[in-house]
């Protein structure tokens, strides 16, 4: 029997990729953090590197290049598992906490992208999760807009372009405009936006 806990999760999920063209590009790592609805994270988390395919490596732009090397990634991949296998640990993980497929929601940054990565390389894992998205760019757009305060106060981002410590800027992300918005008008003054970001900031270091 599934718990009324187990039904109130949050799938947060990153990819780093060769490259954001999906006809050519393949995923090189895959982070995957699971959240209750009051975003506290059931668990630390799970990060897996993938090894792409040599035509995917060799099309990778100088940029795309430039930013993996700067992460650590490059020095990993040529270490990475099979696709496959990074899919099957990764479902594994989500099916630990989401026993049930179709009820838990995907979340991170512009997840769009990730979740067209993850519909062609890992369609388990996209047809596990439910179709809705929760993404947190759209409440930045959208405060940047109405909040500005809010916005321009907003804890700054050093994930590195890794996956794990890019959720878990996403999480602290959305937990910081839950404080800060999801309030009564006119929100916070910009002493209280300031403080609002140091405290979630606090809560979600990546401990790495």
């Amino acid at each position: 029997m599934v718990s009324a806990s187990e039904n109130d999760r949050l799938v947060w999920i990153d990819c780093e990729m060769t490259g954001l063209d999906l006809s050519v590009d393949e995923l090189v790592e895959i982070a995957v953090v699971i959240t209750d609805f009051e975003l506290q994270p059931v668990d630390p988390g799970f990060q897996i590197v993938i090894q792409p395919s040599e035509a995917a490596l060799a099309n990778m732009n100088d940029f795309v290049t430039k930013m993996h090397e700067t992460s650590g990634l490059i020095n990993e991949i040529p270490l990475g598992v099979p696709l496959a296998e990074a899919e099957a640990q990764t479902l594994a993980y989500i099916r630990r906490f989401v026993p049930q497929e179709r009820k838990a929601p995907l979340a991170g940054n512009t997840i769009g992208t990730d979740r067209m990565f993850l519909a062609k390389y890992m369609p388990q894992i996209d047809q596990w999760l439910h179709y809705r998205n929760v993404d947190v760019s759209s409440i930045k757009e959208l405060s940047r807009r109405w909040y500005p305060r809010v916005f321009f106060h907003a804890p700054s981002k050093d994930g590195g372009h890794r996956a794990l410590a890019d959720i878990l800027e996403s999480i602290r992300e959305l937990q910081y405009y839950r404080e800060a918005v999801f309030i009564d008008e006119p929100g916070p003054t910009s002493d209280e936006a300031r403080d609002i970001a140091s405290d979630v900031v606090s809560k979600f270091a990546p401990n790495m």
